[in-house]
C-alpha cells in the first residue's frame, strides 16, 4: 500500500508538472525559448506554444483526471523523447557558443530526469494494471469532504456492514473473524455474486484497505484514506475501488452491475455517505420512504402527489 501511495504521488506530482511547464510555454514562450538555448523567432514561439505548451496542457488534465493515467504517462514519455530530439539539434546547430551549449545541456539533463521519472511511474502503472486493475477490470475513484471529525467517519467505514446504506453495488456486507468479510452484490436479472475479502492494511483515521481472498469469483479490491480537512471543515476521503471482470456471462453481468461511468457511480454512492454522516440517513424521497436501502433508489419513480 505504501508502494501504491508513492506511485499515486509520483503521478499526480507529473500531471502537475505537466500544468506548469504547459502554461509557461503557452504564456511566454520566446522565455522558454532563451531558457534552453534555442533560437527565438516567431516560428519557434510557434512550436514552443502550440506543440508543446498544448500538449503538456493535455497531458496533465490527462493525468489528473485519473482516468488511465497509465495510458496518458506513456504518452509524456513520448513527448520526452521529442523534447531530447529537438534539444540534441539545439546542440548540434548552436554548438559553438558556450552559453547557449551550458543552457541546452541543462535542459537536456532536466528534460532527461523527468523521463526516467515518466517511465518509472508509468511501468508502476502497468504493473499494477497487470496485477488486475487495467483492461478487463472495472476502476474507480472518487473523493468527497464530509463534515464530520476524522474518528467518526473512519469508525462509520471501519464498520464494513454500513458500506450498503451508501454503495448502490452492494447488497450485503457480513463481518467475519480475524478481520475478513463476506460481500453479496445484487446484478440484474437476479444474478447474486459474492466473494469473501480480508482487510489489508489499517491505520486509525488514516486508512483502509481491502482486497477479496480464496476462490473469488470477482477479485477486487479496495482502498481508503482519510485526513483532515482545511479549515476545520471535518474529514476529506479518498477512495480508490477495482474489480476484475472475468470472461463471459459473469463478466458482462459485473459490467452492467457498475454501469458505463463507475467513477461517477462511486462519487454518488459517497454523496450518499456525505449524507448519512451528516444527517443520519439518506434524503429520502416517496420512490424509496425507507432511505436505507439504497439498490432500491436504482428503480425508484419520481414522487408524486399522495392520493386522497
Amino acid at each position: 500500500m505504501e508502494n501504491s501511495k508513492g506511485t499515486r504521488r509520483l503521478v499526480e506530482g507529473l500531471g502537475l508538472f505537466s500544468l506548469g511547464l504547459g502554461s509557461a510555454q503557452l504564456v511566454a514562450p520566446g522565455a522558454m525559448n532563451r531558457l534552453v538555448g534555442a533560437h527565438d523567432d516567431a516560428k519557434t514561439r510557434a512550436m514552443q506554444r502550440w506543440l508543446g505548451g498544448l500538449r503538456e496542457v493535455a497531458l496533465g488534465v490527462g493525468i489528473e483526471s485519473h482516468r488511465r493515467p497509465a495510458l496518458w504517462l506513456w504518452t509524456r514519455v513520448a513527448g520526452d523523447v521529442m523534447d531530447l530530439s529537438a534539444l540534441a539539434a539545439v546542440l548540434a546547430t548552436r554548438g559553438g557558443r558556450p552559453d547557449v551549449r551550458r543552457r541546452a545541456a541543462i535542459a537536456m539533463a532536466a528534460v532527461a530526469g523527468v523521463t526516467v521519472a515518466d517511465v518509472v511511474a508509468a511501468l508502476r502503472l502497468s504493473s499494477i494494471s497487470g496485477n488486475g486493475q487495467g483492461r478487463g477490470a472495472i476502476n474507480a475513484r472518487g473523493w468527497i469532504t464530509v463534515n464530520r471529525p476524522v474518528e467518526e467517519v473512519f469508525a462509520y467505514w471501519q464498520n464494513l456492514e454500513n458500506l450498503p446504506r451508501f454503495m448502490t453495488h452492494l447488497q450485503s456486507v457480513q463481518s467475519m473473524s480475524d478481520g475478513r468479510s463476506r460481500w453479496r452484490a445484487a446484478g440484474p436479472a437476479g444474478v447474486e455474486i459474492e466473494w469473501e475479502a480480508e482487510i489489508s492494511d489499517q491505520r486509525i483515521n488514516e486508512l483502509i484497505a481491502w482486497h477479496s481472498i480464496g476462490d473469488a469469483s470477482v477479485t477486487n479490491r479496495g482502498e481508503v484514506e482519510f485526513s483532515p480537512a482545511p479549515g476545520g471543515r471535518g474529514t476529506e476521503i479518498r477512495v480508490r475501488l477495482s474489480y476484475d471482470t472475468p470472461a463471459g456471462k459473469l463478466g458482462a453481468t459485473i459490467a452492467k452491475l457498475f454501469g458505463e461511468a463507475p467513477d461517477q457511480q462511486l462519487r454518488d454512492d459517497l454523496r450518499r455517505f456525505k449524507q448519512v454522516l451528516e444527517t443520519g440517513e439518506v434524503v429520502r424521497s416517496e420512490g424509496s420512504p425507507e432511505g436505507t436501502k439504497t439498490r432500491r433508489q436504482l428503480f425508484q419513480r419520481p414522487a408524486q402527489p399522495v392520493s386522497t
